[in-house]
């Protein structure tokens, strides 16, 4: 269909909205657009004639879609063909059919990027206008899809040139897109065309999890809630990792009830040349977290030509089959670009393997097989999603890709604007994030300012703090990083100069009292639409030298430039100074200043007060052997004046080496037993106990029983021996009857126990001891204390040699 285009004359209805496009003001038309249905309104002034053949304003919606995917966020930008131009615009969205005359009937959502310069309509806050009245040939705004069951949508522009409304019902400043059809009976009849970029593109994917308790209350698992590892990867148009409508693979049914991504990853590598990268990423326990206690996992793949499709899923745990993700996502454009950025809500779909319908329904495989389809509010009354109105499903996670670089020579069509300018300064690309989980750091700070001043490449720089490393013999990266980065001077406005920075003031054109100084500067670039440059490159000022010009005053220079500000972030001092140049004429002296102080205000600090080296080794422990102590230290680095820093610089921890050696330790000798004969040589022994056993290599223990020779009498050979023996005998038992009867007058001291059995001996050899004791049983009143003891005898044992 052609264009159609409408010049309409200002009338008063067209004066009504050309007043809030280009923010005009009027009581009376002010009093007019406040009235209900403003909206509708800015539509219905269309007219009914149109104008055919006009190309020099376009709609543009990034990828150019014929789809839109619900929550999906979308730039879309208003371009005027050089040498046009356009003053003000109009943007809204509508759902198919709809006037616009209730809140209803608009479609999805605006989001501002530059407030420069573009706004919300007061009187419509779902459109977009311009902020102020000026020459321009390009806006951009981003707009995010509405959710699923909205159908068609109609965006339309309407375009301010001099003193002409164009509006516009068909053609180039109207965008139709509609839903995919996505129902469980069948997939979307959408297809993928052929990819016409050139090169490779670099992307992050950066996963939001957002199934948390307060966002999903109903039924919530509070213990064992998660998110699975992420598994995915940038494929070709033969490759299909899941679809909605399709049935899930042996890879995808192991994420979907298992949480488990070996099975999948294993799939996708069998793909061979289909599949350019796999995209993996950490899961997460538990579900959510605030992003300053835990950062969002994110991971990086590149695209080509031929494999310009990424699909990834991960599960929501504890699930039947529940996962979030997605399918064949085109990152090619139209334009034979590659797409800067996409941001979609998920919502959880069901991969038709398990029919469970709560988070911790028991195993229910579904036989046979259902087809992946998305879950909805209506599916089960004992669904944590379930709605009876039917609303819909508050999504559980958001995605974001971003494209990082670009390598390779590009082929896309349409001009870059500065952030696929600034996207694509990395010329080597970074490593995956492989920070070990050893490593615990702080938040990295917000980017410091560009540091170029002007259109030209920089770098910025960020920090963070290394807290604990939990593992010394893992190494930890470094704590500041760095990005390419343009500087404040672009612009994508084609209408715009690029200007030079001001060179230095002149000198004042007067000695003594008010003067005129001027300072200059030049275009680096002219404007794109070959128009003239209407910024200033000159600018003048007053200025005073010697106020008081009387023979009395000092004649002083001009002051010079400022010095530099002493901080480099928040508040500080700066100098300047002046020289005298001739004393006063009478001789006095002068009273002119020749220095000056103020304060000065740099940017909001954000660095880390404390930045530190990083640890020294442990030292050597304080002892040779046993248990002792070791330090490690290390320095602060970042300078007092950023704030106290609460660190720890020294660490002591315990260390253990081999034990110490023990000796023996031993009792002191005994007493000298009888000598074991009556007559004759015999041997009489002492000993000594051991108190400790040798350990870790100590001394041994020395012997425990000595032995020395002892002769009482000589022993006598004749005959007359045994009659001896015999008269002794007799005597004895003589002497134990008279015993006997003295006791049975004389009651006895005390009534004791039979001695005890031997002891084991204290040695197997080498010569040990044995003990035996006898104790009181019983004392008479009679006895006396000293005469009714406990015995205990000794004897050797074990003395042969070892």
């Amino acid at each position: 269909m052609g264009l159609l285009m409408q010049p309409l004359y200002l009338s008063y209805v067209a004066v009504t909205c050309l007043s809030v496009v280009s923010g005009f003001t009027d009581e009376t038309v002010d009093k007019a657009v406040k009235s209900e249905g403003y909206c509708s309104r800015i539509l219905r002034a269309q007219g009914s004639t149109r104008k055919e053949g006009y190309h020099e304003f376009s709609l543009r919606v990034e990828g150019d879609p014929e789809y839109y995917k619900p929550g999906s966020t979308y730039r879309v930008t208003l371009l005027a063909t050089t040498p046009a131009y356009f003053r003000g615009f109009t943007l809204i969205a509508l759902k198919e059919g709809k006037e616009g005359e209730k809140e209803e009937d608009h479609a999805g959502s605006f989001q501002i990027i530059d407030d420069e310069e573009t706004q919300f309509m007061s009187n419509c806050p779902v459109a977009v206008t311009e902020s102020t009245p000026r020459r321009r040939t390009r806006i951009q705004v981003l707009w995010t899809a509405p959710s699923i069951g909205t159908g068609c949508v109609i965006l339309k522009a309407s375009i301010v040139q001099k003193k002409i409304i164009y509006f516009q019902d068909e053609g180039s400043l109207t965008k139709r897109m509609c839903e995919p059809d996505v129902t469980s009976e069948g997939v979307s009849e959408k297809t993928i065309p052929d990819c016409c970029a050139c090169g490779t593109a670099k992307y992050r994917l950066t996963f939001y999890g957002n199934w948390s308790e307060k966002a999903h209350a109903k039924d919530y698992p509070r213990r064992a809630n998660h998110w699975s590892a992420i598994i995915g990867g940038s494929h070709s148009k033969s490759y299909v990792l899941w679809e909605y409508g399709g049935y899930a693979s042996d890879g995808v049914k192991q994420v979907a009830e298992l949480g488990s991504p070996v099975k999948m990853e294993e799939e996708i590598r069998q793909k061979g040349d289909d599949v350019l990268t796999v995209i993996k990423a950490k899961a997460q326990w538990p579900a959510w977290q605030p992003l300053n206690v835990r950062a969002a996992p994110s991971a990086e793949f590149s695209v080509d030509r031929t494999r310009h499709l990424m699909s990834f899923l991960a599960m929501l745990g504890p699930s039947p089959d529940w996962n979030v993700g997605l399918s064949a996502e085109d990152l090619c454009t139209k334009e034979c670009g590659w797409v800067q950025r996409v941001v979609q809500d998920l919502i959880p779909w069901d991969a038709g393997t398990d029919s469970g319908v709560s988070y911790e329904s028991p195993n229910k495989p579904t036989i046979p097989q259902d087809k992946i389809r998305p879950l909805t509010s209506l599916d089960h009354p004992q669904s944590p999603f379930y709605d009876p109105e039917g609303g819909p499903i508050v999504p559980v996670a958001r995605v974001v890709i971003e494209r990082i670089a670009r390598k390779g020579e590009q082929c896309n069509i349409v001009p870059d604007n500065v952030d696929d300018i600034v996207a694509d300064l990395v010329t080597e690309e970074k490593e995956e994030d492989d920070t070990p989980e050893t490593c615990i750091y702080s938040n990295w700070s917000p980017w410091s300012a560009c540091s170029s001043a002007t259109c030209e490449k920089g770098k910025r720089m960020r920090q963070r703090m290394l807290k604990a490393q939990l593992d010394l013999s893992v190494a930890c990266p470094d704590t500041q990083d760095f990005e390419p980065c343009m500087g404040p001077g672009c612009s994508d406005d084609a209408s715009t100069c690029m200007m030079s920075e001001w060179i230095m003031w002149s000198p004042c054109s007067a000695s003594c009292g008010m003067g005129m100084r001027s300072r200059e500067r030049y275009v680096k670039q002219f404007p794109e639409d070959g128009s003239m440059c209407k910024v200033p490159t000159e600018e003048t000022e007053k200025c005073i030298v010697n106020e008081e010009c009387e023979p009395s005053s000092c004649i002083v220079t001009e002051w010079a430039e400022w010095e530099e500000c002493s901080a480099t972030c928040g508040m500080g001092m700066k100098k300047r100074h002046r020289m005298i140049k001739m004393t006063p004429a009478d001789g006095s002296m002068c009273k002119a200043e020749t220095s000056e102080v103020e304060k000065c205000m740099m940017p909001e600090c954000h660095t880390i007060p404390c930045v530190l080296s990083p640890w020294s080794d442990w030292s050597d422990c304080s002892v040779t052997c046993g248990k002792g102590t070791r330090t490690r230290q290390r320095m602060l680095k970042s300078p007092a004046e950023l704030g106290d820093c609460n660190e720890e610089l020294k660490q002591v921890e315990k260390c253990m080496l081999p034990e110490c050696p023990i000796n023996c330790e031993l009792t002191e000798w005994s007493h000298w037993s009888d000598c074991n004969k009556p007559c004759g040589k015999g041997h009489m022994i002492r000993t000594r106990m051991i108190t400790l056993e040798p350990q870790f290599g100590g001394g041994v223990c020395p012997e425990t029983v000595q032995r020395k020779k002892c002769r009482i009498r000589k022993c006598q050979k004749n005959n007359g021996g045994e009659k001896r023996r015999l008269k002794e005998a007799r005597e004895k038992r003589r002497s134990e009857r008279t015993n006997e009867e003295a006791d049975s007058e004389h009651p006895p001291v005390c009534k004791m126990k039979p001695w005890t059995a031997w002891t084991e001996c204290s040695k197997y050899c080498g010569g040990g001891i044995q003990e035996r004791f006898m104790t009181v049983k019983k004392r008479f009143k009679s006895s006396q204390f000293t005469s009714c003891k406990d015995k205990k005898e000794i004897r050797a044992c074990n003395v042969h040699p070892c």
